[in-house]
């Protein structure tokens, strides 16, 4: 079994986020084979995903303009990398024994979020569930039960000490804002 350095863990997370929620459907995108280790690439990875040609402006004077159009939401990073250390070689695996193997971080059996949550959630908050609505009081689970994962994220520290987080579902005109103070849901707002 592999080891978790805590104290960096929530220094990470303190920083950037988590990069996967608990629940939340992900892709195996990429495996990377190396002598001692084996890297997973989760939902695209952590890079920003821009071209090269997305660096290139052509002007005249003193305006330039980009050769191609940027997508904002691009520039959102939302992926993460499981890295399995081997003494030695990698040894031969199959698919079976990866996922027990990455079991620790990753899990393998496939649930609709709803039957997962659907014993402790309130009778209220199962019908905006079913109608993919939010509520004030979900929690992270249940707004991923009812919308999906995000668009964006917005993390503030507020001078409490305390995080809010706002889930951003949608593009102008019609966006979605979904605030948490916590892992509860204090304001839904929708444009």
């Amino acid at each position: 079994m592999g080891k978790i350095d805590q104290a960096k863990e929530q220094q990470e997370i303190k920083e950037n986020g988590v990069a996967i929620n608990p629940g939340s459907p992900v892709k195996i995108t990429k495996v990377v084979f190396h002598e001692s280790h084996l890297l997973f690439e989760i939902n695209g990875g952590g890079k920003q995903g821009r071209h090269w040609y997305q660096h290139i402006e052509v002007g005249m004077g003193t305006s330039t303009q980009p050769i191609a159009p940027t997508d904002p939401n691009q520039a959102l990073a939302y992926g993460s990398y499981i890295t399995l250390r081997f003494p030695g070689h990698v040894p031969n695996l199959t698919v079976d024994q990866a996922k027990l193997l990455l079991a620790y971080a990753l899990d393998f059996e496939r649930r609709s979020p709803t039957v997962l949550y659907s014993a402790s959630v309130p009778p209220q908050f199962k019908e905006a569930i079913k109608s993919h609505k939010v509520m004030v009081g979900m929690d992270h689970d249940a707004v991923l039960s009812a919308k999906g994962p995000p668009d964006r994220k917005v993390r503030e520290d507020q001078p409490d000490g305390s995080e809010k987080e706002d889930w951003i579902y949608g593009l102008p005109p019609h966006v979605l804002f979904v605030t948490f103070d916590g892992d509860n849901v204090v304001s839904v707002r929708q444009y």
